[in-house]
């Protein structure tokens, strides 16, 4: 008894030098994915039910919020980075600051959602592969993600060079849409940033190394900032400097991370340098990674719309800016919640990978309570500022009369990104995101849009009937993404997860490396 209960107190993340009694040794001076969670929620004879919940919650809020925290932080910092280059272009003029209000939000967030989704795919083999002690595959896996990305950026480039035409093509005014063509000129490098920012940044939240991340993001919003001031308004490049700006500022947040990865020892077992295994298996990767990112992309797109069918209602000025400011509110507040995304595919993926499907499910668990709770606080707040809250974007009364309305329909929105997003999160740590997809199509453009054209056209709802069938299709997809996770039999994922990694590891390579280690 008093062994047993020493070993459920050991330290939540062991050294490698402290091999855990049920998996094989890690590899020296890294870190693993430690099986107490799973032991404690095992251990039924010894621990009552109520002692087990109390330190199974410990133990997984200690591995949780360590991961949300730097999480959120750069989310925050990325979003800021491309709202401040909007904000400094608003400076030079009205025009100005539409072109790159259009730019943003009609091409570069379009190939933001697509990179980022791509991205995912790392997240889950990564995090599988080091939760299984595999960690000479991320590496692989991180150069094959590139490699596809890399690939994918050029005919995103001709969407760039072509976002003239396809801006009149959607109706834009020819003044801003030629304005916002320069503007998106200057971020054709940033694509190419994307192709290679994303990856390494699942690689590295994968082994649960993420604050270095948050970090470099800080420090690159100073220079970003200083270097935008400069440019903008000492040189005099307008809208072209500003955007080269952000796509430099991104290129240094690649930069940095890179050096981290070669001269960390946080990476030194997980980056053994370049390797032509990295050219093997590109075409399953194309697989997995476009389902990730069709996945991401249909609900960046459906808010996209959504403000769009907003400009055809009834007094469209007033429900646009209404709408804009609460997507606003929503778009900052989504932030907390892509950070509990990321959270939870990593620490489901990890323990899936390590074996460990009771800690899968109760991580799953833990993640989206706590990502809820901090949900419905936002939305009491929002509730709580309702009659004020649109003076921070504007002083009209009018707008702040219409944002007041829909501050009921925003409250239950935020309830629901509480749990969305980190059930979306799950689904990547466990590899569903082509279900995910279908299930986006089926509840966001069969339901939602739908939805919101006849509450906000035929019932004259305005902007509340559009914001009430966006309500809906999220509500759908959560309900769905609830059921599946709650009937999900995770010692089947964690079977899963197992036959994707052999799937996707290189047996002869591995073999010969091997037979060569013998000799």
């Amino acid at each position: 008894m008093e062994s047993r209960a020493e070993e459920l107190h050991q330290p939540i993340l062991m050294s490698s030098k402290q091999p855990s009694p049920t998996l094989p040794p890690a590899e020296p001076g890294h870190l693993e994915v430690n099986s107490r969670l799973e032991k404690v929620l095992s251990d039924t004879h010894e621990l009552s039910y109520f002692k087990r919940l109390q330190m199974a919650s410990w133990i997984e809020l200690k591995l949780l919020l360590p991961l949300a925290a730097p999480a959120i932080l750069v989310y925050l910092i990325n979003s800021t980075m491309s709202l401040s280059t909007r904000m400094f272009c608003g400076q030079l003029g009205n025009l100005e600051l539409a072109a790159a209000s259009l730019g943003n939000s009609g091409i570069q967030l379009f190939a933001y959602g697509f990179m980022l989704g791509m991205g995912s795919a790392v997240e889950t083999l990564c995090g599988q592969a080091y939760g299984a002690h595999k960690y000479d595959m991320l590496g692989i896996y991180l150069q094959r993600a590139t490699i596809v990305l890399l690939l994918t950026g050029i005919p995103m480039t001709f969407i760039y060079i072509l976002s003239y035409p396809i801006l009149i093509l959607l109706g834009e005014p020819a003044a801003v849409s030629s304005a916002a063509a320069v503007y998106v000129y200057g971020m054709i490098p940033q694509i190419f940033a994307y192709a290679i920012n994303f990856p390494i940044q699942k690689f590295l939240q994968a082994q649960s190394i993420v604050a270095p991340s948050a970090y470099i993001a800080a420090a690159t919003l100073v220079v970003h900032l200083f270097l935008s001031w400069v440019v903008v308004y000492k040189l005099g490049l307008g809208l072209i400097g500003a955007s080269l700006v952000l796509s430099l500022s991104w290129w240094i947040i690649v930069g940095a991370q890179c050096v981290y990865i070669v001269m960390s020892d946080g990476c030194k077992e997980t980056w053994k340098g370049l390797s032509f295994q990295a050219f093997s298996g590109l075409c399953d990767f194309v697989k997995l990674s476009g389902a990730s990112a069709v996945m991401l992309c249909l609900e960046t797109w459906y808010f996209q719309i959504l403000v769009l069918i907003s400009g055809l209602v009834d007094n469209p000025e007033l429900s646009l800016d209404s709408l804009a400011i609460c997507m606003t509110i929503t778009g900052w507040l989504l932030m907390v919640s892509f950070g509990f995304n990321a959270a939870a595919s990593v620490r489901v993926s990890n323990e899936l990978g390590a074996g460990n499907p009771k800690s899968a499910k109760f991580s799953v668990v833990i993640v989206n309570l706590v990502s809820f709770t901090i949900a419905v606080m936002e939305a009491v707040a929002v509730l709580a500022l309702r009659h004020v809250i649109s003076y921070a974007f504007t002083s009209g009364e009018t707008v702040a009369a219409a944002v007041s309305e829909l501050c009921p329909y925003l409250a239950v929105t935020l309830i629901l990104n509480g749990v969305q997003p980190v059930l979306s999160g799950v689904a990547v740590g466990c590899g569903w995101q082509a279900f995910v997809a279908y299930v986006n199509v089926g509840c966001y453009y069969v339901v939602g849009i739908p939805l919101g054209c006849l509450l906000g056209f035929k019932f004259h709802l305005g902007a509340k009937g559009i914001w009430s069938g966006m309500i809906g299709g999220t509500a759908m997809q959560t309900l769905i993404l609830l059921w599946v996770t709650f009937r999900t039999d995770w010692n089947k994922e964690v079977e899963k997860a197992k036959t994707r990694l052999d799937k996707w590891e290189d047996k002869k390579d591995r073999a010969i490396f091997e037979e060569l280690i013998d000799e």
